[in-house]
């Protein structure tokens, strides 16, 4: 898989840019402010439909522009894939795969595989559960397209419920919210169920990668819930629903008075251990640090894994926030397929790859 070209109109800084990239390694050199990161931002939309910076969508559209066109054709064993997203700075966006609308939003992550290391990844490590939470559901959503629609079909119950609840408080409707809490509980366990097959399947590339940047000691999963305490992926999904309506029934009382849903998988806390010790309290910076790209890394060979092809790898000003050792350890893993860096000094990535240069929103190489 890689892409063949991007075509930009009225994105970030760009009025207009027409990419044709190499299919292997780019890498984009320029100062900062120059557009290099909103090149990446633009590639990982057509994978993700969301902005990595999580910008909200009007705010990518170009100063005094009414729309934002970002365009990508991208090319695997199979043939094209084309993916065209319209951006209007007030209104609904427009999605097309191949000139029609996906059914569902998870079957373009799972056409375009794609992993982004990003500089603030570190936080995946040492703030709170909600970015580990995103990092497999998202992960989950590229391996399979029924996880990306099991979390969709999720999140709406959830905002269905806590609208009704901050609606009406304790005047809410009981009916109406135990079918929400059956909606909830059905697909709360599906949710659950691919978050722990993400893990495990993770679990021996992640310690592999960890190895091979620098880190030592040994990485286990933690998972913190406090509506279930499920975690082999092979518990039945009616179970773990069974728990979860015995939750939510448990805890109406406090939802009502809270006007929020208190329990479930959005409330859940993945960690990482290392050598016994959390990550996120008990590990150095540069412990840490190594973890980060090691997720990544990991990401990456489960998504080639099962697809038998290396996705689309995107870095983003990674090599600055390394030291010496740990940039040649990521250096070391940099695959055959494609791949984009980004970087503000040139002598920072070595000599491969093909040099493009960004200025004040536009591209030579």
């Amino acid at each position: 898989m890689h892409l063949e070209w991007l075509e930009l109109r009225g994105f970030r800084c760009y009025e207009t840019l027409d990419f044709r990239p190499d299919p292997g390694l780019n890498v984009l050199v320029g100062p900062n402010g120059a557009g290099k990161t909103s090149i990446l931002e633009a590639v990982n939309y057509l994978s993700a439909l969301r902005s990595f910076r999580r910008t909200p969508d009007a705010e990518l559209v170009r100063t005094g522009d009414a729309t934002a066109v970002v365009r990508g054709g991208f090319r695997r064993a199979s043939g094209e894939v084309r993916v065209e997203v319209e951006l209007p700075a007030a209104g609904r966006r427009r999605i097309l795969l191949n000139a029609k609308r996906p059914r569902r939003h998870a079957d373009v992550k799972v056409e375009i595989p794609m992993v982004a290391f990003l500089p603030d990844d570190l936080d995946i490590v040492k703030r709170g559960p909600a970015l580990r939470r995103e990092y497999l559901d998202d992960l989950a959503a590229r391996l399979s397209p029924q996880a990306g629609a099991d979390q969709q079909d999720y999140d709406k119950a959830l905002r269905q419920r806590n609208a009704l609840l901050r609606r009406d408080g304790r005047m809410a409707d009981r009916l109406t919210l135990d079918t929400y809490d059956e909606q909830l509980a059905a697909r709360g366990s599906d949710v659950l169920l691919h978050r722990l097959r993400v893990m495990e399947h993770l679990i021996e590339p992640l310690q592999t990668a960890h190895t091979t940047v620098g880190g030592t000691g040994e990485l286990t999963w933690s998972y913190v819930s406090s509506w279930t305490s499920v975690r082999d992926p092979a518990t039945s999904g009616l179970e773990i629903a069974e728990q979860f309506v015995q939750a939510l029934t448990a805890r109406r009382e406090r939802d009502l008075d809270q006007k929020t849903t208190t329990a479930g998988p959005h409330r859940d806390d993945p960690g990482l251990l290392l050598d016994g010790r959390s990550l996120r309290s008990q590990a150095s910076q540069g412990e840490q640090r190594s973890v980060a790209l090691s997720l990544r890394v990991a990401a990456y060979h489960v998504l080639e894994d099962r697809n038998q092809a290396p996705p689309m790898l995107l870095l983003d000003d990674v090599f600055s926030e390394l030291d010496p050792d740990r940039a040649a350890g990521v250096m070391e893993l940099l695959p055959r397929g494609q791949v984009f860096v980004t970087s503000a000094r040139d002598d920072e990535v070595g000599n491969r790859g093909r040099r493009w240069g960004v200025t004040s929103g536009r591209v030579t190489g």
